[in-house]
């Protein structure tokens, strides 16, 4: 698998968990949401890792 394929993966189940949370209620779907957020910002900012770039770019 790609590495940017696997970030995008990461990206689309933290959307998934985030809006879990958004629609649940109290402090249990705060934090859903909140951990939903982190895996998409982990997911960006893996497709902007040097080494995933340098990968990228072999593989070509």
């Amino acid at each position: 698998m790609n590495a940017t394929t696997t970030s995008w993966i990461v990206v689309g189940i933290g959307i998934v968990v985030s809006l879990i949370g958004w629609y649940m209620t109290g402090m249990l779907g705060t934090g859903i949401m909140g951990f939903g957020l982190a895996w998409i910002l982990l997911g960006i900012l893996d497709m902007f890792r040097p080494a995933v770039q340098v990968n990228e770019e072999r593989a070509k």
